[in-house]
């Protein structure tokens, strides 16, 4: 997960921005790190620069926090999925 993230920091300064291919990429690699905080901080991030989570990242997202432990986290992420018009598949 470590080396993902690195690749995110390095896009910006490129002149490029993060797509959410790679987004999703690194929020995946933090759920099979048990990074459960990051994968939220991320999956907000792509909210914030107006790129819309797809079924994969928000998937990876809940697995980060059910692995974490963290259920109410999980459960939030998983009630967000019909406003985005997503159907989970864990």
């Amino acid at each position: 997960w470590w080396g993902a993230l690195q690749l995110l920091a390095e896009v910006r300064p490129r002149g490029l921005m993060p797509d959410l291919v790679l987004f999703s990429t690194i929020i995946s690699a933090c759920a099979k790190g048990g990074q459960w905080e990051l994968a939220i901080v991320l999956l907000q991030e792509m909210r914030a620069i107006g790129i819309v989570p797809n079924l994969i990242a928000c998937n990876a997202a809940i697995s980060a926090c059910g692995d974490g432990r963290q259920w109410e986290a999980s459960l939030l992420l998983l009630s967000e999925l019909p406003l985005r018009s997503l159907a989970p598949n864990l």
